[in-house]
């Protein structure tokens, strides 16, 4: 887990509540300037990753939705924070804004009412799915990594008390960090962490600034045994070299049967994601991480898809991408077959 610390902080007057507060005294060597709103920032005059290593905003989250999901979690919650220390080459959160440093949302006492309010509202006992037999499960970190948020505020910690201690709802979140200040917490499995895992070579060019592979894989067994539910996430597959991706991952599912105990094997379960990835994400990289586009750009692979948010996406051949995941299923089922897929396209 890296060590965040801040040289600049920037935050908006409504941000300024007892946990605001106790974040500008964990910091008080940091800069510190008030701006009128968190996602309009002032030109910092710094570079894509000296942003993400030296500026902290805080600010108020506004808009309190509970969003549909249906693949991770049932449900998406209100952002605790958005934005990551980490600089990965196809971060979907980067590619929407100019500057993208770490921002945490102070007011999570209306975050946990909102939820509170929407799972009180839905049908009770759940009908089992695939996110979780009995809780209705909300994603906490679509916009942030919760491992490295969670060192910085202890709003993070109030939200997983918060579901610990729900009768209906769970959390869940993916994450490429392994932050081992969370064993101290006791979720009695109503957190589900989502370790994100793809072939280390890949890792080590497109995951700038995450935890390596191999400590993600070794962390596992310890996040089961502090009472975490432990998934993983295989995303985003990234296709090159011929059969060599299949070689790579195949090699990856060795090494988690290997590491992984036979109790921790029983409960985890994964989700696939194959590369989706953004024109304007592929320009800011070639000035960026040049070499990671040699993976993430290959339009002989992929076709155009307009996004929800009108900018164009590239993602495999439809017809393409049907034999990749019927290739995925087959190496999922002869390397780690206990390793139930909850979905995968």
């Amino acid at each position: 887990m890296t060590d965040f610390q801040p040289k600049i902080i920037l935050y908006t007057a409504d941000a300024m509540n007892e946990r605001g507060e106790a974040v500008l005294e964990q910091y008080p060597d940091a800069e510190m300037m008030e701006v009128r709103q968190h996602n309009r920032l002032p030109e910092l005059g710094m570079n894509h990753f000296r942003v993400k290593s030296d500026v902290l905003v805080l600010g108020r989250l506004k808009t309190l939705e509970c969003r549909w999901s249906g693949r991770s979690s049932d449900y998406i919650s209100p952002s605790l924070a958005n934005g990551c220390f980490g600089g990965c080459a196809y971060c979907y959160v980067d590619r929407h804004k100019k500057v993208n440093p770490i921002t945490l949302f102070t007011n999570v006492d209306e975050i946990n009412s909102a939820v509170d309010s929407h799972v009180m509202s839905l049908p009770w006992p759940k009908t089992p799915n695939q996110t979780d037999p009995v809780f209705h499960t909300y994603d906490i970190g679509c916009n942030s990594d919760i491992s490295v948020d969670f060192s910085l505020s202890n709003g993070v910690r109030e939200v997983f008390g918060f579901y610990r201690d729900h009768p209906r709802a769970k959390a869940t979140f993916a994450t490429k960090f392994v932050n081992r200040d969370l064993l101290d917490f006791d979720p009695q499995r109503k957190i589900r962490i989502r370790f994100s895992l793809m072939p280390s070579r890949v890792s080590k060019l497109v995951d700038v600034r995450t935890d390596s592979i191999e400590k993600r894989i070794a962390a596992i067994n310890d996040f089961y045994d502090a009472g975490y539910e432990v998934h993983v996430n295989f995303s985003p597959v990234i296709v090159y070299e011929g059969k060599q991706w299949r070689e790579d991952y195949r090699e990856l599912f060795r090494e988690l049967n290997a590491a992984l105990r036979p109790e921790v094997k029983a409960q985890l379960k994964c989700e696939v994601i194959f590369l989706t990835h953004n024109q304007w994400q592929h320009q800011a990289n070639l000035a960026i991480n040049p070499k990671a586009e040699e993976l993430l750009w290959v339009p002989e692979l992929q076709e155009n898809k307009r996004s929800q948010f009108g900018g164009w996406n590239i993602r495999y051949d439809h017809q393409l991408k049907s034999k990749m995941i019927r290739v995925f299923e087959g190496l999922i089922a002869d390397e780690i077959p206990w390793c139930d897929i909850r979905y995968i396209f």
